[in-house]
């Protein structure tokens, strides 16, 4: 414990002298009062940077509220974007050192040109530590922006979905679908209130939670249980589990516990109005017609994700429906098994991805590191008559924050093809 903790501040130390090095070389030139402003405030972030750090190695994240895995990704944050800018200081000092080997070894190097020779030039440490602190600032305040108002920057997707197989009295259902809503990542009520608004605001004829309510435990719920009432549609708010809800990322004193545990978020569902689906299946009426909407337990496909799902017993007795929506958390599934064996499902809904919670999407083009992961990573897919649509998820996890992937509620309007 001790050497950790000796190293990691070793390096902490390194990193910020070498930071407030480069922010020295570039205010070489600048007035007294503004040079003094600017180290004074580097100084600043440089101590306030340490102690998070130390404070963050002592009681690790997994233990603290959401605030303070807050502050720790702040500094994490502000640890990496430092660490890449330092490195352009590190080349700096590489070339200087092997230039000081080589010369002897090898013929005196002549002597640098002075820089007072041509105004215009700019010394090789100063062109590093420009990289140096452009590589940390941009970096540090566009994940800061991600964590303080990308988190909650709520982006409704529209999108149609038509079949043949759509009964002429669903023509038009609206579906909305969340996912990944990690309530246990948010500080607390208020933007999940403000995302189910957005939800109600869009009338939708039946809401779909697919998974991943917590991010381990049912008491994450606690401080939410009016805000998942709020939720509320015609025809029913259904939901399955995703690998978080389980518990399975957390050591637990029994096995009875984990399974409380569980029963506690079931519980929590059922008492907030929401019908969970335990690979079972329920009938959608309208008029004279009826969909069948089935919902399994996570079934992963890659990761080593855990196999709960028993599609079999969802899909079975669904013959009588002519047309089906499946809920399922991790959209792998729908290539490995769906598209493979359950060719009548109509469309299936996911999420889990998240969009990695980075990327850019723009008209014509869109990338997250998520895609060299999950061939479907956000958005409606097609295969044949089969539709997949993943959503990007509510919440977030690890990173407290979202930078380009924003927080998502979809949208799903059913039509006849």
């Amino acid at each position: 414990m001790f050497w950790r903790f000796f190293i990691f501040f070793v390096l902490i130390v390194l990193i910020e002298l070498y930071f407030i090095q480069a922010v020295k070389t570039i205010s070489a030139d600048y007035s007294i009062k503004k040079r003094t402003i600017v180290l004074s405030i580097t100084y600043v972030l440089a101590g306030i940077n340490a102690v998070l750090g130390l404070i963050s190695l002592v009681y690790p994240p997994p233990e603290w509220n959401a605030f303070f895995r807050f502050l720790s990704s702040l500094f994490l944050i502000l640890f990496i974007c430092k660490l890449i800018g330092s490195s352009f200081l590190l080349i700096d000092d590489l070339i200087r050192l092997f230039r000081w080997i080589f010369s002897f070894i090898g013929k005196p190097s002549k002597p640098e040109i002075s820089e007072t020779v041509n105004p215009h030039h700019i010394s090789r440490l100063k062109f590093f530590s420009y990289l140096a602190v452009t590589f940390t600032v941009i970096p540090a305040v566009s994940f800061i922006y991600g964590m303080i108002k990308g988190a909650y920057k709520y982006r409704v997707h529209k999108v149609k979905v038509s079949s043949p197989n759509l009964p002429d009295d669903f023509v038009g259902f609206k579906i909305v679908q969340l996912s990944d809503i990690h309530c246990g990542s948010f500080i607390d009520s208020g933007p999940l209130e403000k995302a189910f608004n957005i939800v109600l605001s869009q009338n939708p004829d039946l809401i779909l939670v697919t998974g991943d309510l917590v991010n381990n435990e049912a008491s994450e719920t606690n401080p939410h249980l009016d805000v998942f009432k709020m939720l509320k549609a015609p025809h029913g708010v259904y939901s399955v589990l995703g690998n978080h809800d389980y518990g399975d990322y957390k050591q637990w004193e029994s096995v009875e516990q984990k399974k409380l545990n569980l029963d506690t978020l079931k519980k929590v569902q059922s008492e907030s109005g929401w019908r969970l689906l335990m690979n079972e299946h329920v009938a959608i009426e309208k008029g004279n017609s009826k969909i069948g909407l089935l919902g399994i337990e996570n079934w992963g496909g890659r990761g080593g994700f855990p196999k709960y799902g028993k599609m079999h017993e969802a899909h079975a007795g669904t013959d009588i429906y002519p047309f089906k929506i499946l809920m399922s958390h991790d959209p792998s599934h729908w290539d490995l098994q769906v598209t493979e064996t359950y060719k009548d499902v109509d469309l299936t809904l996911s999420g889990h991805t998240h969009g990695m919670q980075f990327g850019i999407e723009i008209p014509g083009f869109r990338w997250s590191p998520s895609q060299y992961i999950y061939k479907q990573w956000a958005g409606l897919y097609k295969n044949k008559d089969q539709y997949l649509y993943v959503n990007r998820g509510l919440g977030f996890l690890g990173y407290p924050g979202r930078l380009g992937i924003w927080p998502e509620i979809t949208v799903i309007e059913l039509s006849k093809a």
